[in-house]
């Protein structure tokens, strides 16, 4: 990939628009769209999706692990807080698990009680 054309912002913009296709189970790469910056976003965000959720080759689950998912199982670790994994594959609970696990580890039952604490004094409830 040359770099010049990767700061052009229609190399981004096909990258952008490759990777959200990418990282959509249900879609497919656009043979429309040739050109290297899409491929490359699409073959990265199908990877990303992937490291997720397993092969898409073994079929679309019923519930979508995205980065977002992961940092709130994460959060859920840190303040340990009990998880809902129902509905998710065996694939998914294992990225689940090791998200979880890493916020257990760092969970520190003084700072969970603070942060539930200054949370409730905002009106966000944690459940």
């Amino acid at each position: 990939m040359n770099t010049k054309k990767s700061l052009t912002p229609l190399y981004r913009q096909d990258y952008f628009e490759g990777y959200s296709n990418g990282i959509n189970p249900s879609k497919k790469i656009n043979s429309k769209k040739n050109s290297e910056a899409y491929t490359f976003g699409f073959t990265s965000g199908r990877l990303d999706y992937e490291s997720m959720n397993g092969s898409i080759l073994n079929g679309i689950p019923k519930r979508i692990v995205t980065n977002t998912i992961l940092e709130e199982f994460l959060l859920a670790g840190l303040l340990g807080l009990p998880i809902d994994a129902d509905e998710f594959t065996p694939f998914q609970l294992n990225v689940i698990s090791k998200w979880y696990q890493s916020g257990i580890e760092k969970y520190n039952p003084n700072e969970s009680s603070y942060l539930l604490a200054l949370l409730e004094e905002n009106g966000i409830e944690i459940h």
